[in-house]
């Protein structure tokens, strides 16, 4: 019985495993949840008794939608109104986050930046000395320094910078530049919507999350302005102050002959012309791992991070620049993993909008998925290597010896800090669940009229669960009282299961 327990588990890992290359590309999508489709000729399970007693002491007017099920295939164990569309405020931040980390390709996975000069300035012996321009482009993150610690974490220099940057495209031979360009991806009015009030840009610096640029302009030059002290630092001359915009790409497509033109074209010529060659790379440099800035997202419920993660979606070659754009991505990551989107809606990064709507479902579906994909953070999947173990990869091994990227990304309940800062551990759940002995981890939300609740907990069993306790009620409404409820509603599910 052992041996098959264990070969059923190396199987699952194996379907897994299907999902995302080392490289992160998808090549399967994930398969949906055991719930997904007929769960919804079964019937429903009720609420337990120390649920409906938490629930009792709820205000009048308040409206719950509550899933809790198993993770690993098991099966759902207590629901109410878990298909109702529920405001659910910073909630959607796990949406968020769990799209970002899978478009990435995992905790292994990394942001890039690099500077590109004009084809035509590239020789045989490497990048001319001289170059018209060079161009700073990049995936848009919010973690991308100027040369000092990022939100990857850590003082001093930081390798994803601008600086190091710099100092490639001197070792590299580049000795002046006639101007500096910055590549810009996003249709930055279609993020105006955005309550955070920022502009959200194609590039962005990690040094702007305390004091944002006000306008896409004013981002633009201070960009630029950066880049050009990090070149003359390095020792590369720029010539002009004047921040450039970088030209679109236009692939180049030889021209068709006119008597071929109705005919089934031949392959494309092998040569392309010095002058509509892409631009080359001169110097690149790559983020640490996601999971950090996830991290710094989730824990403190940073709704700026949350929209510059959300951003990145829309860069190309995925995205095609907008908001709207970036948020058909994430419904399109929800489907593939089995979630049923009819009556619900995705209006930002961060749940600030009210007009966003997802489910208990929704969320649970969300929830089991990402404790079941093998996302190892860096320091699991380096661990297992050396042991020669892979069986440590596995879902519950990873949840159980904390090396679940997306998981330890959230804040964890009970811990006692009253840091609100980014490396609490506890984040928004540091000083609630005290001294129940809970192993909670979970991502709070709360709007006028709202509270929210949603993640894991073990349960008696030693099980792990996934919840979703979603609460809708006038804007009144105390949100202390929701929380008290919310925090007891999950220790009953525990003592339950």
């Amino acid at each position: 019985m052992v041996l098959a327990a264990i070969l059923r588990a190396m199987r699952r890992f194996l379907l897994l495993s299907l999902l995302v290359l080392p490289g992160g590309a998808a090549v399967a999508p994930a398969p949906p949840p055991a719930d997904a489709g007929a769960f919804h000729l079964t019937r429903e399970p009720g609420l337990s008794a120390g649920v409906q007693a938490a629930l009792t002491d709820l205000p009048r007017g308040v409206r719950v939608g509550i899933l809790l099920r198993e993770v690993g295939g098991g099966p759902v164990l207590e629901t109410q109104e878990p298909d109702g569309a529920f405001i659910p405020a910073s909630t959607t931040k796990l949406v968020t986050a769990a799209s970002v980390l899978h478009d990435v390709g995992g905790a292994g996975g990394a942001w890039t930046a690099q500077l590109t000069v004009p084809a035509s300035q590239v020789g045989a012996r490497g990048v001319q000395a001289r170059v018209k321009a060079v161009t700073l482009r990049g995936s848009g993150d919010p973690t991308l320094s100027v040369g000092g610690g990022s939100v990857n974490g850590g003082g001093g220099e930081s390798g994803y910078s601008l600086r190091a940057l710099a100092r490639q495209a001197y070792a590299r031979g580049l000795r002046e530049v006639g101007e500096v360009r910055v590549d810009e991806t996003l249709d930055t009015a279609s993020f105006a919507s955005l309550t955070v009030g920022v502009p959200l840009t194609g590039l962005r610096l990690d040094s702007w999350h305390d004091e944002p640029p006000q306008s896409a302009e004013q981002a633009h030059a201070r960009l630029g302005a950066a880049l050009r002290a990090e070149l003359r630092r390095a020792g590369v001359r720029v010539a002009s102050d004047v921040t450039g915009r970088a030209a679109p790409f236009t692939p180049y497509l030889p021209p068709i002959p006119a008597a071929e033109a109705e005919k089934t074209p031949a392959e494309p010529d092998p040569f392309v012309p010095v002058a509509r060659r892409p631009e080359q790379g001169v110097a690149v440099v790559r983020s640490g791992s996601p999971q950090a800035a996830l991290a710094r997202t989730l824990r403190p419920s940073d709704n700026l991070l949350a929209e510059s993660l959300l951003a990145t979606l829309a860069h190309p070659p995925g995205g095609n620049g907008t908001l709207r754009g970036a948020l058909d991505r994430e419904r399109a990551f929800l489907r593939q993993i089995g979630v049923d989107l009819s009556g619900l809606n995705l209006a930002d990064g961060s749940g600030l909008s009210r007009e966003s709507r997802l489910s208990p479902r929704a969320l649970g579906t969300l929830l089991t998925v990402m404790h079941d994909l093998p996302y190892p953070t860096r320091a699991a999947q380096a661990a297992a290597l050396r042991a020669a173990q892979p069986a440590r990869l596995l879902p519950d091994a990873l949840y159980r010896d904390r090396g679940n990227a997306f998981i330890e990304a959230l804040a964890q309940a009970g811990t006692g800090e009253n840091v609100p800062e980014h490396d609490g551990r506890g984040g928004t759940l540091a000083l609630r669940m005290r001294g129940l002995n809970l192993d909670v981890r979970a991502k709070t939300g709360t709007l006028p009229g709202v509270s929210a609740l949603a993640g894991y907990v073990t349960g008696r069993s030693g099980r792990t669960l996934a919840f979703a306790v979603l609460m809708n009620g006038p804007e009144d409404t105390s949100i202390l009282t929701m929380r008290d409820v919310q925090d007891r509603v999950v220790q009953a599910m525990a003592q339950a299961h």
